[in-house]
C-alpha cells in the first residue's frame, strides 16, 4: 500500500534546494535515518556555488570544546578572546558553507558553544562573526533510529528542522549509475527494491536488508553500505569468494551478502563486451533474469561514443523489459549526450517513446 506524503518527508535533492533557496536566513537540521546520504549535501553546493565559498565539513561528532574555539590573551586590553578552529575556515576570506555534521552526537558542552552559529542575526563563531552570507546547516539522525542522538528544545527552536527521506530504489540507481557503482550491486538493488525500504515504512518488521532499531545489527542495506559493497566487488578478482563473502557480510549483513552472491556468478554466464562489440548480432545472449540484468548495468556503465551503436543493436535483442531498463536508465544518466547522438538510440527511443515519457 502506497504512502501519501503530504510534505512530511523531502529528498536530498529537494533538501539541497532548500538550503541554497534561503541561503543565510535560516538554519536548517537535515534528519534522517543512518547511512542515506545526508552528509553527500556538501558536495552538491560545492558543484553548484563554486570557487564564491569556502567550505567547512565539521564532524560534530569528534568534538571536544578546544576543536571549536580556543581562548587566547590580550596583554594590552588583559582580557582573553575566543579564536576560533581553522576548521570553520572563518579566516579565507569568504563567504563559508558550514555542514555540522552528527549534530545531535556532539556533547552538550559543543553544541552550545556552536548555538551563535545558529543565529540567523549576526551569527559567530566565539568572538568572530561569520563572514557575510556564509551558510550555515545541520545533519543528524531521528530519535526513534537509537543510535544516541540529543538536540534540547532551546536548540530545535533555532533551526527549521526537515526530515529527509531514504531514496527509493529507482532514485538511488539513477545516482548509482554516474557514481560507477557496480554493475552486479545495481543489478541486485533492481531486483530485490525492498532493500531500500526505511523502518518507518511500515510493515518492514520481517525485512531482513534494512537498518531497524528494534533488532541488533552489525551491518545491513543503506545507499552508504551499498556503495562500499559496490568497491568489494569491483576488487573481487584480487581475493578468493569466502573472502568476498564475508567482507560482504560485513557490510550489507548476511541476507544482502547471500543473495548478491548469486548476481555474482551471473557474470559467469556473460559474453565479454568486446564480443558484443565485434559481433552484436551474433553474441549469446543470456538465458536468466538475473544474468541479463547484471548485463544491461555492465553495459551502461561501459557506454562511450564508440561502442553505443553495436549495444544497441545487441540490445535490441532482448525482451523489451530489459531494453527498457537499458534505455531508461542510460537517457537519465550523464550519457544522456552520448545516447541521443546515436542514431541507433534515437531510433529504439522513438519506437518506445511511451516508455520514455
Amino acid at each position: 500500500m502506497s504512502v501519501i506524503n503530504f510534505g512530511s518527508t523531502v529528498t536530498l535533492a529537494q533538501a539541497a534546494k532548500l538550503t541554497l533557496a534561503c541561503g543565510s536566513s535560516i538554519r536548517a537540521l537535515f534528519v534522517g535515518e543512518p547511512g542515506i546520504g545526508k552528509s553527500s549535501m556538501m558536495g552538491t553546493f560545492e558543484k553548484v556555488l563554486g570557487d564564491a565559498y569556502n567550505y567547512a565539513y565539521v564532524d560534530c561528532s569528534n568534538l571536544d570544546l578546544g576543536d571549536v574555539a580556543m581562548p587566547v590573551v590580550d596583554h594590552t586590553t588583559k582580557t582573553t578572546r575566543y579564536y576560533p578552529n581553522a576548521r570553520f575556515q572563518l579566516h579565507g576570506g569568504k563567504p563559508v558553507v558550514i555542514m555540522l555534521d552528527e549534530f545531535g552526537k556532539a556533547p552538550q558542552p559543543v553544541q552550545n558553544m556552536l548555538h551563535p552559529m545558529l543565529e540567523s542575526r549576526n551569527p559567530r563563531l566565539g568572538d568572530v562573526p561569520l563572514p557575510e552570507g556564509s551558510i550555515v546547516f545541520l545533519t543528524s539522525n531521528m530519535s526513534s533510529d537509537g543510535v544516541g542522538d540529543n538536540i534540547k528544545a532551546h536548540t530545535l527552536n533555532r533551526v527549521t528542522r526537515v526530515q529527509v527521506a531514504k531514496p527509493s530504489a529507482e532514485d538511488w540507481m539513477h545516482w548509482a549509475v554516474d557514481a560507477g557503482v557496480h554493475p552486479v550491486v545495481l543489478a541486485w538493488v533492481r531486483q530485490f527494491p525492498h532493500c531500500m525500504a526505511s523502518y518507518m515504512d511500515g510493515d518492514q518488521d520481517e525485512n531482513p536488508y534494512i537498518y531497524n532499531p528494534k533488532k541488533f545489527q552489525t551491518s545491513y542495506v543503506s545507499p552508504r553500505s551499498l556503495e562500499l559493497a559496490s568497491r568489494i566487488v569491483w576488487q573481487k578478482d584480487q581475493f578468493d569468494s569466502d573472502t568476498l563473502i564475508a567482507a560482504l557480510r560485513g557490510t550489507i549483513g548476511d541476507s544482502g551478502a547471500r543473495d548478491m552472491e548469486a548476481f555474482i556468478a551471473y557474470q559467469d554466464e556473460l559474453p565479454t563486451r568486446q564480443t558484443i562489440i565485434s559481433n552484436p548480432m551474433g553474441a549469446p545472449v543470456p538465458a536468466s533474469a538475473g544474468a541479463t540484468i547484471v548485463l544491461v548495468f555492465g553495459l551502461i556503465a561501459s557506454t562511450t561514443k564508440e561502442n553505443i551503436a553495436p549495444f544497441m543493436q545487441y540490445v535490441r535483442r532482448l525482451d523489451a523489459e530489459w531494453q527498457a531498463v537499458f534505455g531508461i536508465n542510460l537517457a537519465r544518466s550523464s550519457k544522456q549526450g552520448i545516447a541521443f547522438q546515436c542514431k541507433a538510440f534515437t531510433d529504439w527511443a522513438r519506437d518506445n517513446q511511451d516508455l520514455l515519457g
